[in-house]
């Protein structure tokens, strides 16, 4: 019987050792982590195992062979020993689940009594670039009224479109990926000056400290789906744009730029581009300039946390996806 123990104080037995990690996402040298969807992963022989995790306000899950067995929801540093696990090979994974759009946690270490085992990193790779919808906002939910702490204890990235792929393909992913945030325009025009590919380079969302350069992350594709929030609410006066006709081609230009970056960064990654009805044209138009393909999204049924994507709108994104990557 697995028996999780959880205890702040709990000391490290003096033969546990450190289990080498494989991290998926951006994660700093010292283990601080803040964009959706970080993972860490780790591989072990024997029988019991300790995970240590300096949480923030994230909901972190802590799962042993693929079965989940602790959720952390509240902020501290937490130690969780498991024993009485079947004498063999085991892998443990430590999963974020929901946005901090500042701050974020810190990964301490997995440790056995057991023999560590070198980590498995995936040979497919996939990063999500995007919005709320990348992010899975609220899309365990049922409902679209949200209040308080709602939206963000309903969110679960490892739910939204793109980790559902990547696990079905067996890939590696990283989620780069803010709620309210567009190319050239947030939600409702706020935040001015401020967009996703400003932030795209951070090691963590809300701090300006650029990511260090990682040789081992070269995605085969990634999928941008941004557009939402620049187009869904109406310009207001003083906003930078004169007309919806100049924000729509800010949007274009700035897009097109965006992905040359993105392709010279990573030449080998095949880019698809995401775009629902209100500006796939704008969409398929940044694709003919940069070479990129087009995912249209079709009406979706919007029914969790102030109308984003339910979860089964979350499997339809990510069937969408797939067709186009599959003969890749």
């Amino acid at each position: 019987m697995l028996k999780p123990v959880l205890a702040a104080a709990l000391l490290l037995a003096p033969a546990e050792t450190a289990v080498p990690l494989h991290s998926g996402g951006r994660v700093t040298t010292d283990g601080r982590f803040g964009w959706p969807g970080v993972y860490f992963e780790g591989r072990f022989r024997g029988t019991s195992v300790t995970v240590a995790v300096e949480a923030g306000e994230d909901h972190l899950g802590i799962l042993v062979d693929g079965v989940e067995r602790a959720i952390l929801t509240r902020p501290g540093l937490a130690r969780l020993h498991f024993a009485g696990l079947a004498d063999g090979p085991h892998v443990v994974r430590v999963e974020k689940r929901t946005e901090s759009q500042s701050g974020g946690s810190r990964m301490v270490g997995i440790f056995t009594d057991g023999t560590p085992l070198p980590p498995a990193p995936r040979s497919r790779q996939i990063e999500f670039i995007g919005d709320s919808h990348s992010v899975g906002y609220g899309d365990t939910a049922t409902v679209r009224s949200c209040p308080g702490t709602m939206v963000h204890d309903s969110t679960n990235t490892q739910l939204a479109f793109g980790p559902l792929l990547a696990r079905k393909l067996d890939a590696d992913y990283r989620v780069i990926a803010f709620s309210g945030e567009g190319m050239v325009r947030n939600y409702n025009g706020g935040k001015p000056g401020e967009n996703l590919p400003l932030l795209y380079p951070r090691a963590l969302p809300g701090a300006p400290a650029a990511a260090a350069q990682d040789a081992a992350w070269r995605p085969q594709h990634i999928v941008i789906n941004l557009g939402t929030n620049d187009f869904s609410t109406p310009l207001h006066p003083g906003e930078a744009w004169k007309d919806e006709a100049a924000l729509r081609a800010a949007y274009r230009a700035s897009y097109i730029a965006f992905v040359r970056a993105l392709k010279a960064q990573q030449p080998q990654a095949k880019i698809l581009l995401m775009g629902a009805a209100s500006f796939v044209a704008d969409v398929r138009a940044v694709a003919s300039e940069t070479g990129a393909r087009v995912v249209e999204v079709p009406t979706l049924e919007l029914t969790a946390c102030d109308y984003h994507p339910s979860l089964k709108d979350q499997q339809r994104m990510a069937d969408l996806v797939e067709r186009q990557i599959a003969p890749d």
